[in-house]
């Protein structure tokens, strides 16, 4: 799905869509760029509730700004991750007119369990990097070949950036009870036999013990994995909750400015108003069997 920002930034969004919902806790995914347009980048106060954010950048700068009071330039290689909890509000500015934007938004569900949790955020440079069967990894959430992020996580995950030089062949090990996702953000690859173009998006079901990569273009993918989420969730605008109800209060609390969602200063100013829901009922889903 192509979307465009009130900016003109376009975005590719692969997740969620009619035949996947969620792989692993992964219930989102957009990717954006590169662009160096002025401003790519504006994204006006709004909130979240039962998620984590994870943005990841592969060239340009963008500030986070938040209700619990936090300011954090995000650069590439570095990680900010903001866990909603019960409820969080934030905004997004792209910063540095002079490089190319170009990144990933990438949003977790939070089991029911810690869903109602305290919002926080956390910002992490130093993660892990190495080289594996010739191509380069960047481990920014969870566990991967032997490595581990020091990122605070809900569930069994992953989240790593692999560069494949030209005319590069390897194989890597994964866990059998996780699935898989591998999206392309540069070049071209072959994924166990499966041709991956620029922008998509393969699954890969439980099962799997290795996945052979190749690329002749040479190739940047972000490999996202965890085990199957099961519990079922109303995803809807920027919330995830577990009935129509809950959606429904959610909203009215943003639109009415409550304390779930405090206030806070930023350079964008204003707030996105909530869009009206459909003319239904919202129905708690998981992946299609």
């Amino acid at each position: 799905m192509k979307l465009t920002t009130r900016t003109g930034i376009d975005i590719q969004r692969t997740l969620p869509h009619r035949h996947i919902r969620t792989i692993g806790v992964w219930c989102f995914v957009d990717h954006y760029g590169p662009t160096n347009q002025t401003d790519a980048m504006s994204v006006a106060a709004h909130p979240h509730t039962g998620l984590q954010t994870v943005s990841w950048l592969f060239s340009g700068v963008v500030e986070h700004r938040d209700s619990l009071g936090s300011i954090q330039r995000v650069m590439p290689g570095e990680l900010n991750i903001m866990t909603s909890g019960r409820g969080i509000a934030h905004s997004e500015l792209s910063v540095d007119v002079r490089t190319h934007l170009h990144g990933i938004q990438l949003w977790t569900v939070l089991p029911d369990r810690d869903r109602n949790i305290e919002p926080s955020f956390r910002h992490h440079g130093g993660l892990p990097t190495f080289t594996w069967g010739g191509v380069g990894v960047r481990l920014f959430i969870g566990e991967f070949l032997g490595e581990r992020s020091a990122a605070k996580v809900f569930s069994p995950l992953l989240g790593a950036e692999i560069d494949l030089p030209a005319d590069s062949a390897t194989s890597i090990p994964v866990q059998a009870s996780f699935e898989y996702g591998i999206l392309v953000v540069a070049g071209e690859i072959t994924v166990n036999g499966h041709v991956v173009g620029l922008g998509q998006l393969h699954y890969i079901p439980t099962g799997k013990e290795r996945l052979h990569l190749t690329s002749r273009s040479g190739a940047k993918i972000i490999l996202l994995g965890g085990e199957p989420f099961i519990e079922k969730i109303v995803m809807w605008w920027n919330f995830i909750g577990r009935t129509h109800d809950e959606i429904l209060q959610f909203r009215q609390e943003w639109e009415n400015q409550s304390e779930r969602f405090p206030p806070f200063v930023d350079q964008i100013g204003g707030r996105i108003p909530a869009p009206a829901l459909p003319n239904l009922r919202l129905t708690p889903r998981t992946n299609p069997v």
